[in-house]
């Protein structure tokens, strides 16, 4: 079911009295093989709605957005759709068949438009050869249809088409030549071309700003802004979302909790929950810790109370026998059935707040201790790249910016000692640790999660285990689950588990904000505002440069066409 943090849920005996939704979903259940996704889930979309769905990789984002969409049949429950206007899905990885054509997909997403021009053709035909009131119906007909055809700006729409396909970079592509020659990228920024011009009633997005350049993003956002229908996107970008959202949707564990006042109202939502959380597990812990006084208190002024002796005449008058009734042991019985109580229903341990630390021993007390010192390296081997002098020091945040392949990644790779480079000189600092975040997800050691992070941060598995659940980022019953059996959301927290119990002098943090939710980048953010030790940072992520520039030790380096140059 849905959880509702702002308003209340549309019955179905309510559906006469609320005509505005556009997409009713009910008891809806998608499993795959073993894996349950969405459980008996309920959602209300209305005619004006502005719904972000947020969640984990894996969570079930895209599968509920495909069950929206109509494309994924569900194994329970019903979806009703009330959109006249049409429904437009531009997922994430989009698939077309074998053999289309550039143009086919296009025709494919405005088939409506296609639709309406047909009969108009058609009804014109007959209006020719009509007289009289056949005349006039034919003549009402075509105006409906028409106005219809307007109301969707089809008499503008390869206009339209053809801007959005320029500033989405595939203006010069031959749309007769086969879909399948676009790359993943091109095919993703087509489909999002075609639904911003398809004028449908509901528009649904998923990741429209991956791979988007600074005048794409912009043509988004404002192509975006004009829509006047519903809107349901699935984004990473924290901007786009404070921007568009109005209400935000959370998948997790199966199930779907809705937060009004947008990503905001989201955000102070969340920290009232685990404040909540916090003060619950306090209490339980205060209660468990007063019944087991309670019991030893209680079990001392038991045995303080003599015995009857063995000989019934010695000594009678002076004692009096315990009475198995007595006051303390009835105490001790309520505080034990207390006690089983709370074991029974513990309230859940709340996670950690993420905390980075430098090494044992490193010494902050030399705030301009030089870390990494560059002397003009030159790398010769793809991707080249040629840089002049600088210094990294302890304490300071470092920016990588650049267009897409310029080498972001090989430098951070350089400056760390990962890759060669022919020329120039790199010294680092005695001792030097680095720990990472890396764009491309590595192969993942162990046989299973816990093991991979124990032989990560060289620990025992039952001390990594202790560890890896006090920062809550997987549950208890994940740890022994296979590698290659994580999605990728998991393997990202993984690496943030094993950045954050690693004690490093430098981050390397490589699009750090891919496949975890915004939610998790927000405490991840927080808290390397703490970090003493060095970050050097490559990002897309608007919002995480922007809390980035007021860092008052911020460094930045530009990577193009081959050149690397400290920005002052």
């Amino acid at each position: 079911m849905t959880h509702s943090h702002d308003q209340r849920p549309v019955s179905p005996e309510n559906r006469e009295s609320a005509p505005d939704y556009i997409c009713l979903l009910e008891d809806i259940s998608v499993s795959f093989a073993d894996r349950d996704v969405l459980v008996h889930c309920d959602l209300t979309i209305s005619g004006r709605e502005r719904l972000a769905v947020l969640g984990d990789n894996g969570s079930g984002k895209s599968t509920l957005m495909r069950v929206i969409a109509g494309t994924l049949e569900t194994d329970g429950g019903q979806r009703h759709m009330n959109a006249p206007g049409g429904v437009a899905y531009a997922a994430q990885n989009p698939r077309f068949a074998a053999g289309m054509s550039i143009q086919q997909v296009i025709d494919s997403f405005h088939a409506r438009f296609r639709e309406l021009e047909t009969l108009m053709r058609i009804i014109s035909g007959k209006l020719q050869a009509a007289e009289g009131a056949a005349a006039d119906r034919l003549m009402a007909q075509l105006q409906q249809v028409t106005d219809i055809y307007e109301a969707a700006d089809g008499y503008t729409l390869a206009q339209r088409l053809d801007s959005a396909l320029q500033q989405l970079g595939l203006g010069e592509m031959n749309r007769e030549a086969d879909v399948s020659r676009l790359s993943g990228g091109q095919r993703s920024r087509l489909a999002l071309a075609c639904v911003l011009c398809s004028g449908a009633q509901l528009l649904l997005l998923d990741e429209p700003t991956n791979d988007l350049d600074e005048a794409a993003l912009a043509w988004l956002e404002k192509s975006v802004d004009k829509h006047r229908g519903a809107l349901v996107l699935i984004t990473h970008d924290r901007m786009f979302l404070k921007r568009f959202a109005r209400s935000i949707l959370e998948v997790h564990d199966g199930q779907l909790s809705r937060y009004g006042n947008g990503y905001d109202g989201y955000l102070h939502a969340k920290e009232q929950e685990r404040a909540a959380a916090v003060e619950a597990y306090d209490l339980w812990l205060a209660e468990m810790a007063h019944s087991k006084k309670l019991v030893e208190k209680n079990a001392a002024r038991v045995a303080a109370i003599p015995r009857k002796m063995e000989m019934a005449g010695f000594g009678h008058g002076n004692f009096r026998s315990r009475e198995r009734s007595h006051g303390s042991t009835s105490k001790i019985r309520q505080a034990k059935s207390r006690i089983e109580e709370l074991e029974s229903n513990p309230a859940p341990k709340p996670a950690t707040e993420l905390e980075f630390s430098l090494p044992a021993g490193a010494a902050l007390h030399e705030s301009t201790e030089t870390l990494i010192h560059v002397q003009k390296i030159r790398r010769e081997q793809p991707p080249k790249l040629s840089t002049g002098s600088f210094e990294v020091k302890l304490g300071e945040r470092w920016l990588v910016t650049g267009p897409n392949g310029a080498g972001k990644s090989s430098l951070l790779k350089m400056l760390s000692g990962e890759l060669d480079y022919e020329g120039g000189i790199i010294q680092r600092a005695s001792d030097l640790r680095c720990a990472w975040l890396r764009q491309d997800l590595g192969e993942v050691t162990g046989d299973s999660l816990i093991e991979a992070f124990a032989l990560a941060t060289d620990q025992y598995v039952d001390d990594a285990a202790e560890v890896l659940a006090k920062l809550g980022l997987f549950a208890p019953e994940d740890f022994l689950r296979h590698p290659l059996a994580l999605s990728v959301g998991q393997r990202r927290r993984l690496e943030l588990a094993i950045a954050v119990s690693s004690q490093a002098h430098v981050l390397f943090l490589d699009e750090p904000t891919n496949h975890i939710s915004p939610a998790l980048v927000e405490q991840l953010e927080d808290a390397l505002e703490d970090f003493p030790g060095t970050v050097v940072t490559v990002s897309h992520d608007r919002r995480w440069q922007q809390k980035l520039k007021v860092h008052p030790d911020l460094q930045r380096l530009h990577v193009r066409d081959g050149s690397v140059q400290v920005v002052r």
